[in-house]
């Protein structure tokens, strides 16, 4: 089976569009969408109707703020930033999917009797 871009999880694309805003500050979607692919390796790829909905979601429960303004290319974009409540989520689930890479390690590295390396 040829290798495909990676399907996200439920909630990793939010998680990652707060880091994103985060690390960049204010960004308009398509921005937030390139940087995401580009820091992915191109492995998550996504399109305007995906990243859009996670940015509405995100507004809807307070996590970012949106304003309108001028883009690169002259354009007018709404733009994205991250809240103080968004701040704080993203802690709560960064934290989250730690424990639960931390998890699959370890359920990954078990030998065939079932038993943890030492």
């Amino acid at each position: 089976m040829p290798e495909s871009r990676l399907d996200l999880l439920q909630g990793t694309l939010d998680l990652m569009v707060l880091q994103t805003l985060t690390a960049m500050g204010a960004m308009h979607g398509y921005g937030i969408a390139r940087r995401i692919e580009q820091v992915s390796g191109n492995q998550v790829l996504l399109n305007q109707g995906t990243i859009y909905a996670s940015l509405v979601r995100l507004e809807q429960r307070g996590w970012i703020a949106s304003s309108w303004g001028t883009s690169d290319n002259n354009r007018r974009a709404r733009f994205y930033a991250i809240t103080a409540s968004g701040r704080r989520q993203l802690a709560r689930d960064a934290q989250h999917w730690q424990r639960l890479t931390d998890v699959m390690q370890r359920v990954m590295e078990m030998d065939a009797k079932g038993e943890e390396p030492a």
